[in-house]
């Protein structure tokens, strides 16, 4: 029997190990298991002031949300809770990711845990934490070593 060689094959398998690979960056995967909900994502911005921490928590209600706050990080925590439809019977896929969540974020100053302001709008949590005196008047000195040529 004569089988045809077909090279895409190969590739393909490839590209679908390579999908696998990387269908989540942002958690190991060893945690990638059924119930637990992706890390959510942040982008974190230092001005002279404040640090001002965005955290994408789409689909969660602020109720759902634990937020603490020290001199040194930020922990949040809450739950994507999963509607339960009882309409049709049948099967389901989907994307969406269900279940608990925590993150530890932490900052690059000291901040004012007492002065945090926080804005949940959307499904961007928005908090802004005011530095430490100290931190905004902190000067460093960079020491040059001489080079002799």
């Amino acid at each position: 029997m004569l089988v045809r060689y077909n090279p895409w094959q190969e590739f393909s398998t490839l590209q679908r190990q390579i999908d696998r690979l990387f269908e989540d960056t942002r958690v190991p995967s060893g945690l990638i298991e059924k119930g637990l909900v992706k890390v959510p994502a942040a982008e974190l911005q230092e001005t002279e002031e404040a640090i001002h921490l965005k955290l994408e928590l789409p689909g969660i209600e602020s109720k759902d949300l634990d937020i603490q706050v020290t001199e040194k990080a930020v922990y949040v925590s809450g739950e994507r809770k999963q509607e339960s439809k009882t309409e049709e019977k049948g099967i389901t896929k989907t994307e969406f990711h269900y279940g608990k969540f925590q993150r530890l974020i932490p900052l690059p100053s000291q901040i004012q845990n007492t002065k945090v302001t926080a804005e949940y709008k959307d499904g961007i949590l928005n908090l802004i934490l005011p530095k430490l005196e100290e931190e905004k008047l902190k000067v460093v000195k960079v020491n040059l070593e001489k080079t002799t040529a």
